[in-house]
């Protein structure tokens, strides 16, 4: 048994909707970006470590997709919503930290709002996509 398909939307729906998700995962992108950038360099106690390889192992999972992130591949978004998961548990994981709230709540807030927007832009990227090939 096999289901009927469903008829996709047209264009005029998708890519307002495609537009505003891409805009809003972006900033929370950047968000997390600059979030680790700022408070490793400026307020984290690193016991004598070298900042620069503390930011540079935090930075780098996230710099690796920011080509595709800025082209807007909808696939690169959606390779990114499984690494941006690893900064979510880390910012839960700093939470319970003494000190280190405000810090960890701005990373769960900023990955959440790269994660939520962006799969709905994979979702309707790859619908627009389908839309496109079969017009």
């Amino acid at each position: 048994m096999s289901k009927a398909e469903k008829p996709l939307p047209p264009l005029e729906y998708l890519e307002p909707r495609m537009r505003l998700t891409r805009i809003l995962s972006l900033i929370g992108y950047l968000a997390v970006i600059v979030t680790l950038l700022v408070y490793n360099a400026m307020f984290a106690d690193l016991h004598g470590a070298n900042p620069l390889v503390i930011i540079g192992t935090l930075l780098v999972p996230l710099l690796i997709f920011m080509p595709g992130i800025v082209m807007g591949n909808v696939r690169a978004h959606a390779w990114l919503c499984f690494a941006i998961n690893l900064y979510f548990i880390y910012g839960v994981l700093v939470c319970f930290q003494p000190g280190r709230l405000i810090y960890g709540s701005l990373l769960v807030g900023f990955s959440l709002l790269y994660f939520i927007p962006a799969m709905g832009y994979v979702r309707w990227g790859f619908q627009a996509k389908r839309v496109r090939e079969a017009g």
